[in-house]
């Protein structure tokens, strides 16, 4: 119990020592082995173990490390009939910003299908609770009303509730083959959240919009975090 306590006392000090001064997050200070700690509060202490190698730029790390994690979707689409969406989102390009999606839907009775892929670039740095993303892809879609395919462009934003996952909101807009006849825009908005450590459940709106018809439908998906 001592033990833990120390560790404890610790982090709290070491906390409010770089809220008050962030810039010492970027120099070297004393090492675990100048600390009035026992081997044993070291050594079942990663953090501890960690900073005795070399002090962490902390501030850097939040930052950087990604609030958001690659996401594999399967889920149910309510629309007439229902329907499956399969896809993926968010595979990190290495740490550039750069993440790639793709999805397939469709519906049981055959009246509507989408597939498509996208490539987004996060403009603020990964750690960020609010992020925006350029994205440009390819989609193809096809109901009973209209069909299109081409080049998908738009924008999303991001909102971390929670990092790491465990809670956040999106909203995209895009438009498919813009200013063609045939254009469709493309508005989806979705909310997740972990109920695992691994496993969260999103509830979305998708609305397509074509120069004549107008669709719109809720979907409820379980997704995995790699």
């Amino acid at each position: 119990m001592r033990d833990q306590l120390s560790i404890f006392c610790f982090g709290l000090g070491m906390s409010l020592l770089l809220v008050a001064n962030p810039g010492w997050c970027e120099t070297p200070s004393k090492s675990a082995q100048d600390l009035d700690l026992s081997p044993e509060v070291i050594k079942k202490s990663p953090v501890l173990q960690r900073w005795r190698r070399e002090v962490p730029n902390v501030l850097e790390e939040i930052q950087n490390d990604p609030s958001f994690r690659t996401l594999v979707r399967l889920g149910y689409s309510g629309e007439e009939g229902g329907g499956i969406i399969f896809g993926v989102e968010d595979v990190f390009i290495g740490r550039s910003g750069l993440t790639v999606s793709a999805e397939y839907e469709s519906a049981f009775n055959g009246k509507h299908e989408s597939y498509g892929g996208n490539l987004y670039y996060y403009l603020r740095p990964l750690g960020s609770y609010v992020n925006f993303a350029p994205l440009v892809g390819y989609q193809n879609l096809r109901t009973n009303d209209y069909s299109t395919n081409g080049v998908n462009v738009g924008i999303k934003l991001l909102l971390v509730l929670s990092r790491s996952g465990a809670a956040d909101i999106s909203v995209t807009q895009s438009w498919v083959s813009p200013g063609s006849e045939e254009e469709v825009g493309l508005t989806t908005a979705a909310i997740g959240y972990a109920i695992t450590r691994n496993l969260r459940l999103s509830t979305g709106f998708k609305q397509q919009t074509s120069r004549q018809y107008q669709d719109s439908s809720v979907g409820v998906v379980l997704e995995w975090m790699p």
